[in-house]
């Protein structure tokens, strides 16, 4: 617990610095009244200065501001000693950048692109990126998941029996894995409709090395082909998404709803080494109550067929869903999960330096469950989870969030840190 408190003091510490340094300003359709009215906080009376005819002149400092708010790349660099429940303590930083493709045009949604890299103690280093682009209107847009990982995880075999009661340790789930991850999404908006399709790529590379000895005896380590030497896969897969889209702002949606189905056919004659199939679908809603309070809730459904490799079946328990589970804690060829999240934020006047720091913190809180099997309609386990989280404010409408989730099952409690709220 000490460790979770200390990485969350020297986290909101460091984004206090950078809030103190960067002022965004977002104007983006239904939301210029909200940006007018941030604009006319920042700037304050003592920002102003009245001449004999009463004509108002911005101080420098104001004029500063003004100058920062209309530039059109924004961003902020938050860093600094960390702790994840998968990696342990770590140095780590984050950066958060949001611009528009075309900058004269002030109606064009902000694309988005968080990056995270992560440097353990252990020994390893995680890089992330899951870019929103928004192109021609948003006519077309490029999402996608690009990642290189070399780092210490675990295995804990294949089931929900096999999950739950295998023992994590160097001994027994350790091993060294290092991979590269590159994703994109290309989606065309279909007419003047809500609705967008398009084609997606996935390549992966995952090499297991220095298993545990526990692993090497796994029954499902065994029969994919896992050795004392460890494991190595290489999968590509060419797919397709339908997806329904009316959030406001995809990465912090205050109202609209996102219904998303995708297929992946991994196949040899793309390069890869097995031949298997994945089908996704995701729906997420969101209902304002308020100023900045809102509840988000949503259903998930993962499924993988055919010959999977090791590293390919569904996880169950990630940073962007159960939290509170180790990530890969609980694997199978299907996964379900339904949750429900509160968010609010701080709202007040910001006549005083506290009370606009205030302004940019909020929290949520959120519970539900997940269900995993080995097909879709067979459910073998039940994994329910509830948690708490502290937001803060790097630019309007884009946030740090420190989430502190809690796993049911082995009564394990599990702390977070990212860019962008979970869904």
């Amino acid at each position: 617990m000490k460790k979770y408190i200390v990485a969350v003091l020297m986290m909101f510490l460091v984004t206090n610095i950078t809030l103190a340094r960067t002022t965004d300003i977002t104007v983006e359709g239904n939301e210029q009244q909200e940006i007018t009215t941030h604009l006319n906080n920042v700037i304050s009376s003592n920002d102003i200065v009245v001449l004999a005819d009463t004509t108002p002149i911005l101080s420098k400092r104001a004029l500063r501001r003004q100058r920062v708010a209309k530039r059109n790349l924004h961003y902020n660099i938050l860093g600094g000693p960390s702790y994840t429940p998968d990696f342990g303590l770590l140095v780590g930083g984050s950066a958060l950048m949001t611009f528009r493709m075309n900058p004269s045009d002030t109606t064009q949604r902000r694309s988005v692109v968080p990056m995270a890299i992560a440097l353990m103690f252990k020994g390893g280093l995680n890089l992330m990126t899951k870019p929103q682009l928004f192109f021609k209107g948003d006519r077309f847009r490029i999402f996608g998941t690009f990642s290189y990982k070399n780092t210490l995880e675990n295995f804990y075999g294949i089931g929900y029996t096999t999950n739950k009661d295998y023992e994590r340790g160097k001994e027994t789930s350790e091993y060294r894995y290092s991979g590269i991850q590159v994703n994109p999404w290309f989606l065309f908006r279909l007419g003047k409709s809500d609705f967008f399709a398009g084609p997606q790529i996935d390549f992966n590379y995952d090499k297991i090395t220095k298993p545990a000895p526990g692993l090497v005896e796994q029954p499902s380590y065994i029969a994919a082909g896992g050795t004392e030497q460890g494991y190595s896969n290489q999968s590509s897969g060419l797919g397709f998404l339908l997806t329904y889209d009316t959030r406001d702002i995809p990465a912090n949606a205050y109202k609209g709803i996102y219904l998303d189905f995708r297929g992946m056919m991994y196949n040899k004659a793309f390069g890869g080494d097995n031949n298997f199939y994945r089908l996704e679908i995701d729906y997420r809603q969101y209902k304002s109550f308020g100023r900045r309070r809102v509840l988000a809730w949503t259903a998930q459904t993962k499924n993988v067929f055919g010959n999977v490799p090791l590293t390919k079946y569904v996880l169950s328990g990630t940073p962007f869903d159960l939290r509170g589970y180790y990530m890969g804690q609980y694997r199978d060829k299907s996964s379900h999960v339904v949750m429900a999240e509160y968010r609010q934020m701080i709202n007040t006047d910001k006549s005083t330096w506290m009370k606009k720091m205030l302004s940019h913190v909020g929290y949520v809180a959120w519970g539900g469950c997940g269900f995993m099997g080995p097909t879709p309609g067979k459910i073998e386990g039940v994994l329910p989870n509830l948690g708490v989280g502290l937001r803060i404010e790097v630019q309007p409408r884009m946030n740090v969030r420190l989430d502190f989730g809690r796993n049911m099952v082995n009564k394990q409690s599990l702390f977070y840190f990212n860019m962008t709220e979970a869904f």
